[in-house]
């Protein structure tokens, strides 16, 4: 690679947090590196000491403290756990003295996560209502609510969806985020919602982790700049009469601490940073956030040399509480406390004893309850320690005025649902979507495009404003989600096809590629699937859906000039892509104001550029596929794209053909989620088909079993052989296995209450025929489901997509290990059926998920 494909530029030298000095000094030593000695104690001394800015006041104090005379045992163990929604009631927050509930990201009223808003509020008056009501003379002490806001009001229909994380620091502009903060809250409000688990200001170090695209950049002198204005936009001013109040709600600020720097990106893993590399890297924003009036911190799922935070007094309370200047409250993450050492999900403890405030026990609160119940009366937990949770979290309730404030509805923004997707709210997310984009590649200066030409607009993501949007959009994983869920949204597509029609243009969408006339220029949308946390973790940066770029090829072969749109939560290896595109942008996850793009792409009618590009990366791009960590500062800095790169208009620069060798193996492809894939294996597994003891490996568009039982045949579905028809004449068996026989390990999969999906058609089957669905783990070790009269009810119904939940096959064989899976599809059939099936994969289970008949 030439050296003009090398750009690089270096990391602040300091930043300065009022009279704090903390360094993130340029050449700071790489995460993990093994000329630093680790540290595995934490030595509290070594931490800048800083003051809370929010002085106590002394009626609040009186309150609290008149409220904690007042207060049984009972109702202060309640006060300090909080239950997710589907697995309580309003009654039981009555009964339980709860002081808060959650929704999880797939927890919504009724079940339904594309309820409407007027379900939200109306749930939110039933809690408030049950734990205001003091007939048998109980204190009056208001539930709060609390969601995953992460990108907007992101659980609710019609709300407008931000760009997320990765996006916004993108713009290198954080005083925008102060608006977005606040339309958040103001939207969250009109369904009577009262605190957002957000902002996340993790500093991502590892783009592998599943949630890179939650961060803002891997500069924590970047993430820092930007906790403030976030933070002020959702809470208001410090200080300020409506702090906490009128438009403005409580924020959490997350994961605390080092979540962006653990082994290999894995989530909820280990931390093994030296005690300088996490207070510097990933302790830096916390400063800046609780300087900005902080008042919620999250703990975090991840370990540091083994010991988890939601246990770790040296972090939780010695470092956050006294040299941080932290005074609100710490809150768990989901049945996170269950991780700690000695603990389960309903039995910990050692979390609060350990600055844990609030346990998130989402399912597990009633049993939890009990425990902690029964901990305070004997002694093992003192009623010192249980007060003073329950004054930090009545602290924060009374800050908030919740001890003055109305039942949800009949708050001011309460009710009003055209203030959800609002225009004011829609031009903000398409200011923020616009100045995210960031322009890697614009060979012989393509962009901006003439809008008065004939468009092709292709790939799955181009009208799709689910993908655009990514995860923790709707439901947890952002998957499920059709256009119909965003009224308030418009997808890339519609954005493009409103701009050239304006400008007298012509537009064709073509999933595939194809066209019916021969375009001037296209524009292919594509990019990763929606996901959200640890089912997000990749053992490699390889983009490795090549459907793109089969399009992308076709379409050079053609002498058409091509623009990729390239939809990811974290910078990927695509130099093929890049290599057969004539311009690229790197989109992130722009959300649902997908004109944006369109903005930056074409010309006004006049000829003038209507936006240049201002993104500018806030992480490194990688130059190979390894994953190993890369970030600016680091030595041997390497990246194809460096921190800070992004073209603009005026810039007249050719990137020099790619190289394309990934530097990794098929075995180093393994952990991938997807294992077929428009019909083909995902390497580095095989489509097998077995019959008469033989195995026989898919390697051609038609491909017979060695006996002749079954038959697979590439078949089109959308686009050129896209899928696979398999043909079963006889009993016969197809497997989706590895040559090498490694096994996945999928048991922490199954406890997330994923599934296995399949999207199929049952082109046809005879009457009677036996079909089962299933794992193995090994020779003589598999667990078969039934699922005979599934497919008979889809015989002739077009496509589907189906889930068994992964717990099905360990609850029908106690054998079965779902720790080491060697072929984690197995179809059995004894003949008469045809199958097409197109992609298999693991996926969420959103509560639809099956166990066969």
């Amino acid at each position: 690679m030439s050296d003009n494909t090398k750009y690089r530029t270096p990391l602040r030298s300091c930043l300065l947090l009022g009279s704090v000095l903390l360094a993130a000094c340029s050449q700071s030593p790489q995460q993990g590196s093994s000329d630093a000695p680790l540290q595995p104690r934490i030595e509290p001394e070594n931490w800048p000491m800083q003051a809370s800015p929010i002085a106590r006041s002394a009626a609040i104090e009186r309150k609290v403290s008149a409220l904690l005379s007042q207060m049984s045992t009972e109702q202060k163990v309640g006060q300090i756990i909080q239950a997710d929604i589907a697995s309580v009631t309003p009654q039981q927050v009555r009964q339980y003295y709860l002081g808060s509930v959650l929704n999880g990201g797939n927890s919504a009223p009724g079940r339904d996560n594309r309820v409407g808003a007027a379900a939200w509020l109306e749930l939110a008056d039933a809690f408030w209502q049950a734990s205001t009501d003091t007939s048998d003379g109980r204190p009056y002490i208001p539930v709060f609510w609390g969601t995953d806001a992460v990108h907007g009001h992101s659980n609710v229909k019609g709300a407008t969806i931000f760009p997320h994380n990765i996006g916004l620091g993108a713009m290198h502009e954080p005083q925008l985020l102060q608006a977005i903060g606040r339309a958040t809250a103001v939207e969250m409000q009109v369904t009577g919602l009262d605190w957002t688990f957000a902002p996340t200001i993790a500093v991502a170090r590892d783009d592998r982790w599943g949630r890179t695209y939650e961060s803002y950049s891997e500069d924590p002198a970047l993430v820092a700049s930007y906790a403030p204005y976030i933070l002020q936009g959702i809470q208001g001013m410090v200080g300020a009469e409506d702090f906490l109040r009128g438009e403005h709600m409580l924020a959490t600020v997350k994961h605390f601490l080092g979540d962006g720097g653990t082994v290999a990106g894995k989530d909820q893993g280990d931390n093994i940073s030296t005690e300088a590399q996490l207070r510097d890297i990933h302790a830096l924003p916390y400063y800046a956030a609780i300087k900005a009036g902080a008042r919620v911190v999250m703990a975090s799922y991840n370990s540091w040399h083994g010991s988890k935070m939601h246990g770790f007094a040296p972090m939780l309370t010695d470092v956050l509480v006294k040299r941080m200047g932290f005074d609100g409250f710490v809150v768990g993450d989901w049945n996170g406390h269950g991780q700690v050492a000695g603990c389960t999900p309903t039995n910990c403890a050692n979390a609060l004893l350990a600055g844990l405030d609030m346990y998130m026990a989402p399912d597990s609160w009633q049993t939890l309850y009990a425990n902690t119940l029964a901990q305070v009366r004997d002694g093992r937990i003192s009623m010192a320690r249980l007060d003073e949770a329950v004054s930090r979290v009545l602290r924060i309730k009374a800050e908030m005025g919740l001890f003055e404030q109305v039942r949800p509805s009949q708050r001011p923004l309460a009710g009003r649902y055209e203030l959800l997707g609002n225009a004011s709210h829609r031009a903000l997310a398409r200011e923020a979507a616009r100045k995210s984009l960031v322009l890697l590649k614009n060979n012989q200066q393509l962009l901006p495009l003439r809008a008065g030409g004939r468009v092709l607009v292709a790939g799955d993501g181009a009208d799709n404003i689910g993908k655009q949007s990514g995860g923790w959009t709707l439901s947890w994983q952002g998957s499920g989600n059709s256009n119909h869920d965003f009224p308030n949204g418009e997808s890339i597509y519609a954005g493009i096809q409103h701009a050239v029609q304006a400008g007298g243009g012509s537009t064709e969408l073509s999933e595939n590629g194809r066209f019916s006339v021969k375009p001037d220029v296209a524009i292919v949308v594509f990019g990763e699937e929606p996901y959200a946390e640890f089912i997000g973790d990749r053992s490699h940066l390889a983009f490795d859906d090549n459907r793109a770029l089969q399009i992308l090829k076709q379409l050079k072969a053609q002498g058409i000039p091509t623009v990729s749109v390239f939809l990811s939560g974290r910078p990927l290896w695509v130099n093929p892509e890049l290599n057969q595109s004539d311009a690229f942008v790197a989109a992130f996850l722009p959300g649902t104001e997908g004109g944006a793009v369109a903005d930056v792409l074409f010309r006004a009618a006049d000829g003038s550029v209507r936006y240049d590009f201002h993104g500018r990366l806030s992480f490194s791009w990688p130059d190979n596929a390894k994953g190993e960590p890369l970030n600016v500062g680091d030595a041997n800095y390497n990246p194809l794209f460096a921190y800070g790169y992004g073209l603009s208009y005026r810039d007249n620069t050719v990137l020099a053909t790619l190289h394309e060798n990934a530097g990794i193996s098929a075995a180093a492809m393994l952990n991938s989620s997807r294992y077929l894939y428009a019909g083909k294996a995902v390497t580095p597994w095989q489509l097998q088909l077995s019959d008469a003891g033989t195995i026989t490996v898919v390697a051609d568009a038609q491909q017979r079993s060695a006996a002749g039982a079954v038959t697979a045949i590439a078949t089109d579905r959308l686009q050129q052989e896209d899928s696979v028809t398999l043909r079963f004449d006889k009993a016969a068996t197809v497997r989706l296995g590895h040559a090498d026989g490694i096994a996945l390990d999928l048991a922490r999969q199954s406890n997330g209450d994923m599934a296995l999906e399949l999207e199929y058609q049952v082109v046809s089957v005879a009457a009677g025929t036996k079909v089962e669905l299933g794992m193995q783990c090994g020779d003589n070790c598999a667990s078969m489901l039934d699922i005979s009269s599934n497919l008979q009810a889809m015989q002739g119904k077009g496509w589907h997509s189906t889930r068994i939940a992964l717990r099905c096959f360990s609850q029908a064989n106690s054998n079965f290990d779902i720790s080491r899976v060697t072929q984690p599809m197995v179809l059995r059939s004894d003949g008469g059926l045809v199958l097409q099936l197109a992609n298999v994969r693991l996926a969420q289970n959103e509560g639809n998920a099956t166990c066969g008949n």
